[in-house]
């Protein structure tokens, strides 16, 4: 029997939900494992595992090469999107942002067990726009965010994007104040070595995490 794989041409068409099913399976364990090479055609081709069992392992290679490359790509900040007939839209500004959105961000951002979370504070449905100006309803809370699970992963790996630059510029603004505070205390620091030192390998060191950030973009 001829199996028929719908392999998906871009990260649009894979889903937030598609993906932490997979990120729970991938584990240094389970890396470059024939069960893990299954599961990712299984789950983002939407393939039955015993209809897998019968494709050749040439063109199962093929597919996973492909979905990988998908993950390797250049990702653009999305700022607004369409999911599920409703409109979306990243939060107008982020330095405006609420105490309950920051603690909901700095909780649920850092796992894929709750990335459908961290979207649900990052984008909500637009009830204004005009323009390229829009507003979007106010924050309560991640009650209804499983339906984020619906979401592109191109959009979710925009965000990935928008933070890394974001956090590159804070980090760029943090050495250049300590350069400024490191020639106004110069000559206090003149008088005691340990102190300088301490500072100035500080300094080394942050400019060491700038560069990593700089290679691993390219």
């Amino acid at each position: 029997m001829k199996v028929e794989i719908l392999v998906p041409k871009d990260l649009s068409e894979i889903t937030l939900g598609k993906y932490m099913r997979y990120a729970k399976l991938e584990t240094e364990e389970s890396k470059d494992t024939q069960f893990l090479m299954q599961k990712c055609v299984e789950i983002f081709c939407g393939l039955d595992l015993k209809d897998i069992a019968t494709v050749k392992y040439r063109s199962l290679l093929k597919v996973v090469n492909h979905i990988n490359g998908l993950f390797n790509s250049k990702y653009e900040f999305v700022e607004r999107f369409e999911m599920n007939g409703v409109h979306y839209g990243f939060i107008p500004v982020l330095d405006d942002i609420s105490m309950g959105e920051y603690v909901d961000l700095d909780n649920y951002f850092s796992d894929w067990d709750s990335m459908h979370k961290a979207m649900a504070v990052l984008y909500r449905p637009i009830t204004h726009s005009k323009k390229e100006r829009y507003d979007i309803e106010a924050y309560e809370g991640t009650k209804n965010s499983d339906q984020f699970k619906d979401m592109p992963m191109d959009v979710v790996m925009g965000t990935f994007v928008f933070f890394y630059h974001l956090s590159k510029e804070l980090l760029t603004t943090t050495l250049n104040c300590l350069e400024k505070d490191l020639e106004m205390t110069s000559i206090s620091l003149v008088h005691s070595e340990g102190s300088g030192a301490g500072i100035k390998a500080y300094m080394h060191s942050l400019r060491g995490m700038l560069q990593d950030l700089n290679i691993s973009l390219n």
